[in-house]
């Protein structure tokens, strides 16, 4: 059977293992021809799921809750990276000193990148107690590129982006980078597999085979991550000059974003009822609800495979 699969974002290395898992015929072998689609942000992505424009879709928590506030039904059937990769990122000569807690951003002038990881950023200093001693600057509705501009030319002390944002940074202009990820404060999720209710209710063996086999592509690309950036090259030859920075990113979200001990105990994918709650509450009186929703209504881990080792015994394949 030929799915489609939304990608959030143009291919990189934060997705590699889903070409890993399609190069080493996971998909194949649950009987699944995967089609995937290069994507224009997390909110395309999970409304094209739920729209069921496409049969799965790769897209932020937050992403899945905003969508579902506009009246869409967004299904998540896996959390995938159970940390949010948004961070605060600075460099060293502009900082003045290594960024290792929130605290420190008191008194300073901070820029977002975007809507989502500002709202997660005020909620960061916020829990800190300093929020009103921070100058956040709204979003530049132009480009996300623009902060990496005003961070360069020490207009503003941090930006607020994703992980590696600054190890991307560092390595452009040899200038010493530090980041701050936002996951290690803020119990929220990530990344997450979206679908439509109805697809899933009326292809359930479908759901889980894409499931079990995409739980074996994160853990054969967390075990050689040089074959995940090389599945990643095959798609996209480009990132071949990226290839350090792509092997990077992956290695930051299976390393620092993937896993938790809720995972060593649940499993690949399984969703936390509480994660998904603190989610809601950090966006319940944000614009990026447009109207209330139930986080319990977005999620379900009812078509996980709590036999298949690479869900039930991920702990022990990825070493953990």
């Amino acid at each position: 059977m030929t799915v489609t699969f939304q990608l959030n974002w143009e291919p990189n290395g934060f997705q590699a293992p889903y070409f890993l898992a399609r190069e080493r015929g996971f998909y194949e072998e649950e009987g699944l021809d995967v089609a995937f689609v290069e994507g224009h942000g997390s909110p395309f992505a999970a409304e094209e799921a739920a729209r069921g424009r496409a049969d799965f879709a790769l897209a932020g928590a937050s992403a899945v809750l905003s969508v579902a506030s506009q009246g869409h039904e967004p299904l998540a059937v896996a959390a995938v990276t159970q940390k949010t990769p948004a961070a605060v990122y600075t460099l060293r000569d502009v900082f003045g000193e290594p960024l290792e807690d929130p605290t420190q951003l008191a008194g300073r002038t901070v820029a977002p990148s975007a809507t989502k990881t500002r709202i997660l950023a005020a909620q960061l200093l916020e829990d800190a107690g300093i929020r009103d001693e921070i100058d956040l600057l709204d979003v530049d509705p132009h480009t996300h590129h623009r902060v990496e501009h005003q961070l360069l030319d020490g207009s503003v002390d941090a930006a607020v982006g994703v992980v590696t944002n600054g190890v991307e940074l560092e390595r452009e202009h040899d200038r010493k980078a530090d980041e701050l990820p936002i996951g290690d404060f803020l119990e929220i999720y990530g990344m997450t597999l979206v679908t439509n209710p109805d697809f899933a209710a009326g292809n359930p063996e479908v759901v889980r085979g894409f499931l079990r086999a995409t739980a074996r592509g994160w853990a054969a690309a967390t075990e050689d991550p040089e074959a995940a950036i090389d599945a990643l090259v095959a798609r996209n030859a480009t990132l071949e000059r990226d290839r350090e920075i792509e092997r990077i990113k992956f290695e930051t979200a299976a390393e620092k974003l993937q896993f938790t001990e809720h995972v060593r105990g649940a499993g690949w994918g399984n969703h936390d009822t509480e994660r998904w709650e603190t989610l809601e509450a950090t966006l319940a009186e944000t614009d990026l609800l447009e109207g209330a929703v139930d986080s319990r209504t977005v999620w379900t881990n009812e078509y996980l495979d709590s036999e298949a080792p690479a869900i039930a015994e991920y702990a022990d394949l990825i070493g953990r």
